[in-house]
């Protein structure tokens, strides 16, 4: 069974996959806490904890990777992410802004059989 993680813990781990993605390395805190607009301290507890859970290898001062299992649970997030956003625009005409906005809420409570829905709807 998954292990059910916060909204925010949820951020980090896919704001750390599309940042790794984006730069095919790891990710620095300093990063991490920009792309997330919160302090280091914040980015490194978070980190600390992805550690402790084993979503994410991290030497102090070091870059941040996720594990397979951080990456598995960030493109599950992130496939939500991407899928509330086109369903918003392209079923409710939502501008893509606010698609974004409201997918980064809806992706952390959408059950499976609403998501699966929106994913039917769009034919994926």
């Amino acid at each position: 069974m998954e292990i059910k993680l916060t909204e925010s813990i949820e951020d980090y781990i896919e704001t750390i996959y599309l940042e790794s993605q984006k730069h095919g390395k790891g990710v620095r805190i300093t990063d991490l806490a920009l792309g997330l607009n919160v302090s280091k301290a914040s980015a490194n507890d978070a980190v600390r904890k992805l550690k402790d859970l084993g979503y994410v290898e991290h030497e102090r001062y070091g870059q941040i990777y996720l594990t397979e299992t951080g990456t598995q649970r960030a493109v599950k997030v992130y496939e939500k992410h991407r899928i509330i956003t086109e369903y918003l625009v392209k079923a409710l005409n939502v501008s893509l802004a606010n698609a974004e906005k409201d997918a980064c809420s809806i992706e952390h409570i959408i059950s499976e059989e609403t998501f699966n829905q929106m994913k039917a709807y769009l034919e994926l």
